[in-house]
């Protein structure tokens, strides 16, 4: 989907026929807006169109020698489901070991956004991360977990409002290392600390 085509339509006037066709009165007093509203609020949820790694990293690329991993735990993100249009959530573990190169700490929750703001699936998402962290740092190697709640399965369908989905993207390193895959994943589920 090109950032052309989503600034071309206007999507208010499509909400307003959705209203009517859920048997409501786009014109009664508490929906006159809601088009407008549901409009500036998707282009909101779905801002990562019009965004890049690229952007996001900028000059935030140093040289370092630091060779152990780096992980940005519970990293907060929201996104929309692609099949039914409805919010899943959660954390993001993200972590890499550098190549003689560090990325500015707060860039890894930035990727995630990048990526987390689009229609998405969970298991697309977490690779699209891995992907852009492995492109833009070219690191020895990435891991990323996901964990998120999915509206679609809780409000709707099989309605379990305490299942959440853990996906998981590994390059380089964490896929050939297996203890650099253990620390990542138990250091990315809070159990570092018990086991030092």
């Amino acid at each position: 989907m090109s950032s052309t085509t989503v600034a071309d339509t206007p999507l208010a006037p499509l909400v307003r026929s959705l209203l009517a066709g859920l048997g409501e009165d786009p014109d009664r007093q508490g929906l006159v807006k809601t088009p407008d509203r549901v409009e500036a609020s998707l282009r909101w949820l779905t801002r990562g169109y019009h965004l890049t790694v690229e952007d996001a990293v900028g000059d935030a690329l140093f040289e370092e020698e630091h060779e152990s991993m780096i992980l940005v735990r519970d990293i907060e993100f929201y996104s929309l489901c692609e099949h039914h249009l409805l919010p899943f959530f959660g954390v993001a573990h993200v972590a890499y070991i550098p190549d003689k190169r560090i990325l500015g700490l707060s860039k890894l929750p930035r990727i995630v956004d990048i990526f987390a703001r689009r229609l998405q699936v969970q298991e697309r998402l977490t690779d699209q991360v891995a992907n852009a962290i492995m492109d833009v740092v070219a690191p020895l190697g990435v891991g990323v977990v996901l964990e998120a709640s999915h509206l679609c399965m809780m409000m709707r369908g099989v309605e379990k409002q305490r299942s959440r989905t853990v996906t998981s993207a590994l390059r380089g390193i964490f896929t050939t290392d297996p203890k650099t895959r253990a620390e990542f994943l138990r250091l990315a589920h809070g159990t570092g600390a018990e086991s030092a």
